[in-house]
């Protein structure tokens, strides 16, 4: 389901029909020192936008054709990049011959990071749902007999702090399963505390850097530093409280039917989630500390894991063995391997969402193409010049409710305007949170409509949009008044 899920409609689409309203003028320097050519009219220009919204199509209609995501922007990726070398490749000057080289290694590099440290956090979170850690806190939830508005408060509370950590899809869809198995027939409740929950999720990823994909790009990139995102705290709380408290009074205070569910955690996942912890630790260290890319501390605490697993494999192994010379009955044997079959830390790798990260491979070049070709620069002018900086971070989020955040934000990020802390932690928190506006919007809320199919829908999350507006307006308020210090231009 994840595999299917995890992307959101379009991309930088607005920002680029803003700049077809220019004049762009023909072929010329753009920069210098980097040896870049304005290619924003040439035909290689055109041809490259044309592909890569093609390409865009293509991923739109996923469901429909029944074809992933990554295949049309990989493809586009190598065609615009082939075009872009072809134009550099006939200048009569040398100085040009190596320049779609070097912008291509730039991407590459930005991408190899962004691969790694995902690889490694996804397989963390794989190995914790194999050692039934989300099972075990779900059984636990389910059979608590709460009424229902006490679980629809509690899945948002807990979306809210477990997306910091782990990721926002996994954290709604953990969080949607339970308030369906609570909820039960209620569709009314189930559909509400999905559009609760879908909101918490994309808030609390707001304020960390491991919370949301564009949270982790902006500090990679090196413009936020890691203590920074705990400014966004206060506005995520805003974000997510103000619609949660308006949807909760359409919430029964009722009892639902009690629950009888088990799930019981499989040895070494405590341990695991501390590994995870740590892992997180070390990243941050790296980072701060020693000056290092933080992907340098997510793959030594992977290690750390494949080492852990190694132990965990070996235990397996010995209980399997201890069944064999038992000597049980066939059947009963058939069911114990299969409950005692050895972990394997390599299997949790192969469930990472390939898909997802071949799809940020694809969009990370077409859009570092489209800068290359000019058009990012010409972007910055007009949303961060003429518009200036505060609104442009504001439409950045509304942008994001309907095409997808990763190339909007890398495209800012590589337009690299000239901001304080202040607007570049306000565009973090718009970008994250602004997705909540619509079901479509976000990654967590595609996942929770293919999950509560029929009850939690685009309808049924439009309804309520306007509460979920003033949670956006409301947060951006709070975070231009209580951090208006980092606001400064020295800041």
């Amino acid at each position: 389901m994840l595999k299917q899920l995890q992307s959101k409609h379009s991309t930088i689409t607005t920002l680029i029909f803003s700049l077809l309203l220019f004049t762009f003028p023909q072929i010329s320097f753009a920069s210098a020192d980097a040896h870049l050519l304005d290619l924003t009219t040439h035909w290689i220009g055109y041809a490259s936008l044309a592909i890569f919204f093609l390409a865009y199509v293509l991923v739109i209609a996923e469901e429909k054709i029944h074809m992933r995501k990554s295949k049309p922007v990989m493809i586009a990726a190598g065609i615009i990049w082939a075009l872009i070398a072809m134009v550099y490749a006939q200048q009569t000057d040398p100085v040009f011959h190596d320049t779609a080289e070097i912008m291509i290694r730039h991407n590459l590099l930005e991408y190899a990071e962004l691969l790694l440290f995902l690889l490694a956090a996804m397989t963390f979170i794989n190995t914790m749902g194999e050692r039934g850690v989300f099972d075990a806190l779900r059984s636990w939830l389910v059979n608590q007999g709460y009424s229902l508005r006490t679980i629809f408060w509690l899945t948002g509370l807990l979306a809210f702090f477990i997306s910091p950590i782990a990721d926002n899809l996994t954290t709604a869809l953990l969080m949607a399963t339970v308030a369906m198995a609570v909820g039960g027939s209620n569709h009314k409740f189930v559909a509400l505390a999905s559009i609760n929950i879908v909101v918490a999720a994309n808030a609390g990823g707001a304020f960390s850097p491991f919370g949301d994909i564009t949270t982790l790009m902006v500090w990679q990139k090196g413009v936020v530093h890691f203590t920074d995102f705990f400014s966004l705290f206060a506005p995520s709380v805003v974000n997510w409280i103000v619609p949660a408290a308006i949807m909760s009074m359409a919430v029964a205070n009722e009892q639902p039917a009690a629950q009888n569910e088990t799930a019981v955690m499989k040895d070494g996942a405590l341990v695991v989630v501390g590994l995870f912890l740590l892992t997180i630790t070390m990243a941050v260290c790296a980072h701060n500390f020693l000056h290092l890319p933080p992907v340098i501390g997510m793959m030594t605490g992977l290690g750390f894991l494949k080492l852990y697993g190694y132990t965990l494999k070996m235990k397996d192994k010995k209980s399997y063995s201890t069944l064999i010379q038992q000597g049980e009955t066939s059947l009963s044997l058939e069911s114990s391997v299969e409950q005692k079959e050895p972990f394997n830390i390599f299997q949790q790798l192969e469930r990472a969402e390939w898909d997802t990260l071949m799809f940020f491979y694809g969009i990370i070049l077409c859009v570092g193409g489209l800068g290359t070709i000019g058009y990012l620069s010409h972007g910055s002018e007009f949303l961060y010049g003429d518009l200036g900086p505060t609104t442009a971070n504001i439409l950045v989020g509304l942008i994001s409710a309907i095409v997808d955040n990763i190339p909007v934000m890398f495209a800012v990020l590589s337009m690299m305007p000239d901001m304080s802390t202040g607007q570049w932690l306000l565009v973090t928190l718009t970008a994250g949170v602004g997705g909540s506006l619509l079901s479509i919007g976000s990654a967590a809320g595609v996942a929770v409509m293919g999950q509560a199919r029929g009850i939690y829908t685009f309808v049924a999350h439009l309804k309520w949009i306007w509460a979920i507006a003033l949670g956006y307006a409301a947060s951006i308020g709070v975070h231009l008044w209580l951090n208006a210090d980092k606001f400064h231009p020295l800041t």
